[in-house]
């Protein structure tokens, strides 16, 4: 682990495009079908966002110069992934965020999150052994390693790595269900292909990790619940093409968030959905599995409401990689599906009832897709923020979740005109009072909305975020 601090950290000036009010109105009011292609596109890097957002800040990547991935947040800290580690900043003044440490550990995507004094990472490529100096290899090799590594962040200043944890086809994503005593983790992979050893399908489970706190270093891997249980080998998710075309084989999950308070998880795993319960949190209990074979792709990850009757499921079309926020992709596909949750205890079911996506084209150039969103914690309300790669960050509303319209929205301008680029927000969510967005290329934004939709949110205040663990923010 090679430690980089940085007593000052870089601000970059805010550009602010000054559009008339009226103008701003119709684009936030537009619905996807009633957006026109000749509509006029930011330019390169052009920053646009409605009324009633405030671009308060921007930190550009520093030691760490990879691709930025997933927040955490506690205190007055947040901590940003980055394929090539992970820094931690002082967001006590949001319109000046400070960095405190950067951390290199290479090894993607780096999911971050955070309980009490430690901090997860998940590594998700093949790499030379489990220390912060390995080097990258082919999966193949034997001595191969992916999994979860555990840091001591006591000291913010001077992160220490404690333990690491290996797992069946590493760590893509992971979701903490935190105890007194032991955080258990519950990791999520995938296989790609058949060519990785440890993830050849039908790979229809998750690894359970249980921390205990006092002991991080006595880590393990406490089990592998199947959560497609079938017969054949592909399991019992999705099977995908042929038989559906463009659909993603079930082979693990890409996602999972876990909504403690009321002891119910939800998955999104390729090519399926999954509610579950986690009231035993070494063995999670599926109550009912959706696909939907005609818009989605790839579920990529889920959001509760509140009070749990509702799901917001996103489907990353092009794995993040493309284009799909155009005219020829459609208002339905590379969206967000809304469920709602019907019925009780174990008997419960997923009810489809709309998508929402952006209401703005996207230039062929910008990748483009729905991504990682949190709530913003209104009572009585369903109100998310979202990133959406490059096309920015959308605050939408899904109070009547067969009518889910925006309510505000951040974005630049294409990062190249001439070429497919990939870059844009990779998480957006909302912490005490303020909206942070990680960008894969352009580094931390801090933006700030004033709307009286969203405004009582700020009076909720938490010691410590992580998203795919959603807090009971009215308790």
């Amino acid at each position: 682990m090679i430690l980089l601090n940085h007593p000052r950290t870089r601000r970059r000036s805010v550009g602010v495009l000054a559009l008339a009010a009226g103008l701003l109105a119709a684009l936030l009011s537009a619905s996807p079908a009633g957006a026109t292609a000749d509509e006029e596109l930011p330019g390169q890097d052009e920053i646009v966002h409605s009324a009633n957002i405030e671009h308060l800040a921007n930190v550009p990547k520093d030691a760490l110069t990879g691709t930025n991935s997933d927040l955490a947040f506690q205190g007055k800290y947040a901590f940003a992934g980055n394929y090539d580690g992970f820094r931690i900043f002082d967001i006590s003044d949001p319109r000046a965020p400070r960095t405190v440490s950067q951390v290199l550990c290479p090894g993607s995507q780096n999911d971050v999150s955070v309980s009490g004094d430690l901090l997860f990472l998940s590594t998700d490529s093949s790499r030379s052994d489990s220390s912060c100096n390995s080097t990258s290899q082919p999966a193949t090799e034997k001595s191969s390693w992916e999994g979860m590594k555990i840091f001591d962040i006591s000291d913010k200043a001077n992160p220490k790595y404690v333990a690491a944890v290996e797992t069946a086809c590493g760590s893509h994503t992971h979701t903490l269900v935190p105890e007194r005593r032991n955080v258990y983790i519950y990791v999520s992979s995938y296989s790609p292909s058949a060519t990785y050893p440890d993830c050849r399908p039908p790979h229809d489970g998750i690894s359970v990790i249980k921390v205990p706190r006092k002991a991080p270093e006595k880590a393990a891997v406490v089990g592998f619940p199947v959560l497609f249980p079938g017969e054949g080998p592909d399991g019992g998710g999705n099977p995908g093409g042929p038989t559906n075309p463009g659909v993603s084989k079930t082979t693990g999950c890409h996602d999972i968030t876990v909504l403690p308070s009321k002891n119910l998880a939800v998955g999104a795993c390729m090519g399926d959905g999954i509610l579950f319960s986690i009231k035993d949190p070494e063995h999670p209990k599926v109550i009912d599995q959706v696909q939907d074979n005609v818009n989605f792709s790839f579920w990529h990850s889920a959001t509760f409401n509140q009070k749990a009757d509702k799901v917001v499921f996103n489907d990353e079309l092009g794995g993040g990689g493309a284009a799909t926020c155009n005219e020829a992709t459609g208002p339905n596909r590379g969206a967000d599906g809304i469920y709602d949750i019907v019925g009780r205890g174990d008997h419960r079911k997923l009810v489809f009832r709309s998508y929402f996506k952006i209401p703005r084209y996207q230039s062929d150039t910008e990748n483009c897709v729905a991504h990682n969103a949190s709530l913003i914690p209104v009572k009585g309300k369903d109100i998310v923020v979202q990133a959406w790669y490059q096309g920015g960050v959308s605050v939408w509303e899904f109070t009547d979740s067969s009518h889910p319209k925006e309510i505000a929205y951040f974005e630049r301008g294409p990062l190249a005109t001439d070429r497919l680029t990939s870059g844009g927000s990779w998480s957006a969510y909302y912490y005490n009072g303020h909206i942070y967005s990680n960008d894969m290329a352009k580094g931390l934004d801090v933006l700030k909305i004033r709307d009286r939709r969203t405004d009582p949110a700020q009076h909720v205040r938490l010691r410590e975020l992580n998203v795919q663990t959603q807090p009971d923010y009215f308790d």
